[in-house]
């Protein structure tokens, strides 16, 4: 074998340095898209906890509206709650209506969302008759909800005062 044969052979790889150089470079991208991509976690994760939110207050509210407009039972209204819920267990389970005989049932919530801050089914409670600053539930009904997650959004706020 010539020697410019054995140089041509050679010539077809890349060197040690440029295998350097290249895994820098992808490691320099690599580190800059990993922030992102923990971002964008945390957007649709907050993007997620709104919507359960609205979902539950939705449910609290229409409770309450049709409570005021006599459309549940009397019996399911607890007394002294105000026309709020007692649980938000009460509005997956449903409420009877006013003057049904067939016992069918009103169910506002298919099923108590997962917070998605703290991963578990616990949720913060007030009630009409807290203050709306405090961070213990009195029990008397369900009137807001709000998670438990000490965390802090995107924007600076912190999540339990959402």
């Amino acid at each position: 074998m010539s020697s410019r044969a054995w140089y041509r052979e050679a010539a077809r790889g890349f060197t040690f340095i440029e295998l350097l150089v290249t895994t820098a470079v992808l490691m320099v991208l690599a580190s800059a898209a990993l922030p992102l991509a923990r971002v964008t976690v945390q957007r649709q994760r907050e993007v997620e906890l709104r919507r359960e939110l609205r979902e539950m207050r939705g449910a609290i509210d229409k409770f309450k509206d049709m409570a005021d407009t006599q459309i549940i039972a009397p019996s399911e209204v607890p007394f002294g709650s105000e026309g709020y819920p007692a649980t938000l267990q009460m509005l997956v389970d449903g409420v009877a209506r006013n003057n049904d005989a067939t016992g069918t049932k009103i169910k506002l919530l298919r099923r108590i969302p997962i917070d998605p801050m703290t991963r578990v089914d616990k949720w913060g409670f007030r009630s009409y008759q807290d203050s709306p600053d405090s961070s213990a539930w009195g029990g008397q009904n369900v009137f807001d909800v709000y998670s438990k997650s000490e965390g802090t959004a995107l924007d600076g706020s912190k999540y339990k005062d959402w």
